[in-house]
């Protein structure tokens, strides 16, 4: 029985994407015979509580028919990982995990990977009050999801105009980091992220070398330069090669802790999340996932 956790209004308001998703799901399970339900999502986290109850019922494979942000949600119902695996048929805007993950958009190819391959270990990111699948960090990123979340149209061009926004208005950020392999260092930085995935906002490269199945968190930090860098800087975010300018700082680690000097906001997978603790460890060899 496959199980598939819908977020109907996915990729947009009028949910199109999702639509022609689950028909194309629903005509093909048929014609191989193959047992499945839906299971849509009402309101924010709800895909929180129905992977729990899913699991809880005796589900074996849950599939996510949505974003990043459904993913998350599910990511966070998630429990029984030795029996229970997960699958994404990708619907949103932006489908950055699902980049990383080497998921194609297309749903009918996205269906074949569950259909004929079997389920492999996967990268999670696990912090004491939430897991993350993607990108967790604070600084311009949530400045950004803010304005994003006030426009009227979401689209990938939308994302952008509000980074530039961003850039040109949001001040640096101090904080102290500390690994679990001893190092400690204070940050004055537009941006702290911490990486399992190499994208966000629809494919804004801001770690290309981050990977969801090496075992390890990529760090990212931006140090503070004149604004009239700033542009210079955004071309590089855009081209994929940020980590080449003089003030990027990326390093690996299996776990590390950041202290903010002054209340914070911390994006999860496009998720806000309001002064938790900034304490990230990476989770190897656990979750199964389709791809």
């Amino acid at each position: 029985m496959l199980d598939f956790i819908v977020n109907p209004l996915a990729g947009g308001k009028n949910g199109k994407k999702t639509k022609l998703a689950v028909s194309l799901i629903t005509e093909k399970l048929e014609k191989l015979n193959i047992d499945f339900n839906f299971h849509y999502t009402e309101y924010p986290k709800h895909a929180v509580t129905l992977a729990a109850e899913l699991i809880k019922a005796g589900a074996t494979d849950i599939i996510v028919v949505g974003g990043d942000g459904t993913l998350h949600e599910v990511l966070n119902g998630f429990s029984d990982f030795d029996r229970v695996s997960l699958g994404l048929i990708p619907c949103g805007t932006g489908n950055d995990f699902a980049s990383a993950a080497g998921i194609p958009e297309d749903p009918e190819k996205a269906l074949d990977i569950i259909l004929t391959r079997k389920p492999q270990f996967t990268d999670f990111m696990q912090m004491p009050s939430v897991r993350g699948m993607n990108i967790i960090g604070m600084g311009i990123d949530v400045d950004v999801l803010r304005r994003y979340e006030k426009a009227k149209r979401k689209t990938k061009l939308t994302y952008t105009l509000c980074l530039i926004k961003s850039l040109f208005k949001f001040d640096y950020i101090d904080f102290e980091v500390e690994t679990s392999d001893g190092k400690n260092e204070n940050y004055r930085s537009i941006i702290a992220a911490v990486a399992n995935g190499h994208r966000y906002g629809g494919g804004i490269e801001i770690c290309p070398p981050a990977k969801p199945t090496d075992g390890k968190l990529d760090f990212v930090a931006m140090r503070e330069m004149k604004k009239l860098k700033l542009i210079g800087a955004f071309m590089k975010l855009k081209k994929g090669k940020v980590l080449t300018l003089p003030q990027a700082v990326h390093f690996n680690a299996t776990e590390l802790k950041i202290t903010p000097k002054s209340d914070y906001t911390v994006n999860v997978d496009g998720q806000l999340y309001e002064n938790i603790p900034f304490e990230v460890k990476i989770v190897s060899n656990v979750l199964r996932m389709y791809r």
